[in-house]
């Protein structure tokens, strides 16, 4: 530990920090597998190459909130943060599994969390580790916790749908002040990066405005409506666009309306993880992301 510095994560760190990332969350994985889960697994190429775009934008638009754990060896622990507006948020947190336990990640998350004095409120999505769960607790973070649905969707059970258009970045004004009615603060430059990977997908009528990314991968990402009838049009629509077999990760127990959705789709529910949250209640009609919030 005498060789221990914390630093400034750069931009020619990631991809040391995505090889620290991918060790800490197959182990986690590893871990706490259920036993009829499925097997953990590495992380491909394509998501990869996510990670790394993704924490290059947070080095960029916020290099006094992205820090590395390094000693002799070389990185051993990560954190990635960004304030938006009044709201700081913690991306990544990981320290390699041969040297956790040793007070790595304590100093890392003081770096990261001091990014965020003046902000009123915060959010994480954590794990079910109860290491990590422990150091959000202490830090302050009321835990709300993260249910997800998963299965085959009953393709016969989604609605007519109308009034849902594919979104482009004319929407990101919208998008700002539905993010600022759920969650307090607009994604602002995270809009960017989204729009550069994801499909959006809006819909904007007199009753109601709401938004949709679908990843990479045709799963929901994130989901903010100013109403429930709103946003549940929007889930629908996802489910119609995405994959047969479909994911709706992060729900919180504020917004039951996805589960109305997901037992009408025929998908299953399941808990993993918390939602850690300081000065804020869990976002509602929203479905959060796991790095963008």
């Amino acid at each position: 530990m005498d060789d221990l510095i914390i630093r400034p994560m750069t931009l020619a760190d990631v991809p040391e920090a995505e090889r620290v990332s991918d060790e800490g969350f197959f182990e986690l994985d590893t871990r706490m597998r259920r036993v009829t889960g499925p097997e953990a697994q590495r992380r491909g190429d394509a998501h990869r190459a996510v990670w790394v775009e993704r924490t290059r934008h947070f080095v960029r638009t916020d290099p006094g909130g992205c820090w590395v754990a390094e000693d002799g060896t070389g990185i051993v622990g990560i954190a990635t943060s960004y304030r938006r507006e009044v709201l700081w948020c913690l991306a990544t947190y990981a320290v390699l599994p041969s040297r956790q336990g040793r007070g790595i990640g304590k100093p890392l998350m003081a770096a990261a969390m001091d990014h965020g004095r003046g902000c009123t409120r915060a959010m994480l999505s954590a794990s079910s580790d109860p290491r990590a769960v422990r150091v959000y607790h202490q830090a302050g973070f009321e835990l709300h916790p993260q249910m997800y649905l998963t299965g085959a969707v009953d393709r016969s059970a989604i609605p007519v749908l109308e009034k849902v258009r594919e979104g482009s970045t004319s929407d990101i004004e919208l998008m700002d002040s539905l993010d600022r009615g759920a969650r307090g603060a607009g994604h602002g430059p995270d809009h960017e990066l989204m729009l550069s990977t994801w499909r959006l997908l809006v819909s904007d009528t007199s009753t109601g405005s709401g938004y949709a990314y679908l990843n990479e991968r045709g799963s929901l990402a994130l989901l903010a409506a100013s109403n429930r009838r709103t946003a549940t049009r929007l889930l629908w629509a996802a489910l119609a666009e995405g994959p047969e077999l479909a994911t709706v990760a992060h729900v919180t127990g504020a917004n039951p309306w996805v589960l109305d959705v997901g037992f009408a789709a025929r998908l299953e529910l399941h808990q993993e993880g918390y939602l850690g949250l300081r000065g804020m209640k869990p976002p509602a009609p929203y479905v959060h992301n796991g790095a963008l919030l």
